[in-house]
């Protein structure tokens, strides 16, 4: 496993506690709501939470923010936008995109863990334009192409 140094400021005069993995194996560590006061989510309405820290990656990293599985299956609470992008370049505050695809009401209190963040390596291309591509057995077949 390689490890690399994930500086993380809490901004916004956040009370909260620095993200952490939350077991010895886990990819990804929790983002947690960091709110005022209790915010409720009607079904399929999407609302932007605050995190209140901002991060600096190292040049050639990227975080990825995904959805805890136990809020989309319990709740119907996912992200947007998702896997949102966190380039290394970026310092402002880490936000989150919740959609409430559920048919209740979801509250969401400050400390909640609302998201996960994944920290993955980059791989850039050159980007150069073609006349042409090379041809391959699949060629242009998308969108259900092989069936069911």
């Amino acid at each position: 496993m390689k490890e690399i140094i994930l500086k993380i400021k809490k901004i916004n005069n956040s009370t909260l506690p620095l993200p952490a993995y939350m077991t010895e194996h886990a990819s990804g560590f929790d983002l947690m709501a960091d709110i005022d006061s209790e915010m409720e989510i009607k079904p399929f309405d999407r609302v932007l939470i605050p995190t209140g820290i901002a991060v600096e990656i190292p040049e050639g990293y990227e975080a990825e923010i995904r959805p805890r599985s136990g809020l989309a299956i319990k709740y119907g609470i996912t992200l947007l936008n998702t896997p949102g992008t966190i380039d290394a370049d970026y310092r402002g505050e880490i936000k989150v995109i919740l959609i409430n695809l559920g048919q209740e009401s979801f509250k969401i209190k400050k400390g909640d863990r609302i998201a996960q963040m994944v920290i993955k390596e980059v791989v850039r291309a050159k980007i150069v334009e073609a006349k042409s591509l090379g041809n391959t057995a699949r060629e242009d077949g998308g969108f259900g192409h092989t069936g069911v």
